[in-house]
């Protein structure tokens, strides 16, 4: 715990100079690196060992980050509305389908090939044909949820934005934690998740909406936005839903490998993907929420 705190301490003041200061570039750099470092985390949990595919799915999972960021980039006029949206959409559009057919067209040819490899088979690096679905979400369908952090931050304010997930998943951890290690006692998932239970999954969705209030209490007095805080309320709820969803998918896929972390990239916190696996599923689901129904209005 000690060394969880020193290095969140170290961390988070860096992550809010590249989240207030520089342009949204400077995060799809990191979201970038986030991606390509869960990618290899995922194909190494589930023991994809051959070498192309892992860098196959390490290119695609930095390619499509930046496919997101070039979607979005210019989207916003300075009165917040959106300007050549449709040309933005095609952008984005054409980018991702590019990177799937190509990657999809490397994984089915590696497939193709391996199988004739005699020296692969004997090492077990075959790509088999039920792996091809993990190395594309590993490439491709995680990185893309990932970047709705981009999308958020491509927003006008949208430094204020992209912390809607980042509190909202932080708030519904911390509750669903401290509620469930004082008080939990029924354990839903004890095979998934056996630390996980009833009690503190609803402190962490308190927490959640609690979190989301007070955030726009904060933004009614410090910037000239509008908050509609009843439907904050909404973005507290399903954030803390999808939050502790996201959670509990990756914990499913841990103990279906066989292990207790995905990496050691961050002391104290795991690797990449136990420290974002929250975040996987909470910034798609409010970036979503934003645009059908804004809470924040400009």
């Amino acid at each position: 715990m000690k060394t969880r705190i020193i290095v969140s301490a170290i961390l988070l003041p860096i992550f809010f100079v590249i989240l207030f200061i520089f342009p949204p570039i400077f995060l799809t750099f990191i979201v970038s690196a986030i991606c390509a470092i869960a990618a290899y985390e995922l194909l190494h949990a589930t023991k994809i060992a051959n070498k192309r595919v892992l860098v196959y799915t390490i290119i695609a999972a930095l390619l499509t980050p930046m496919a997101v960021y070039l979607g979005n980039f210019g989207r916003y006029g300075n009165d917040g509305a959106m300007t050549a949206a449709s040309i933005a959409n095609l952008v984005l559009i054409t980018l991702l389908i590019s990177i799937f057919f190509i990657f999809m067209c490397l994984l089915l040819i590696e497939l193709a090939l391996t199988y004739k490899n005699k020296k692969a088979i004997e090492k077990g690096t075959v790509l088999k044909l039920r792996q091809i679905p993990i190395a594309l979400a590993a490439g491709m369908l995680i990185p893309y949820m990932l970047s709705a952090l981009i999308a958020l931050k491509c927003m006008p304010y949208g430094h204020l934005f992209v912390l809607i997930p980042i509190v909202a998943a932080f708030m519904t951890d911390s509750g669903a934690y401290f509620i469930g290690v004082a008080f939990g006692k029924t354990k839903p998932f004890p095979t998934i998740s056996p630390n996980k239970t009833v009690e503190g999954y609803i402190g962490g969705t308190i927490a959640g909406i609690l979190g989301m209030l007070l955030y726009g209490i904060i933004l009614s007095y410090t910037t000239p936005l509008t908050i509609v805080f009843p439907i904050l309320i909404i973005y507290g709820i399903l954030g803390a839903i999808v939050t502790e969803l996201g959670d509990l998918t990756f914990s499913f896929i841990k103990r279906k490998c066989g292990i207790k972390d995905y990496g050691k990239l961050i002391p104290g916190h795991g690797g990449a993907l136990d420290r974002f696996d929250s975040m996987t599923f909470c910034a798609p689901t409010i970036y979503l929420l934003t645009l059908i129904l804004p809470a924040i209005i400009i």
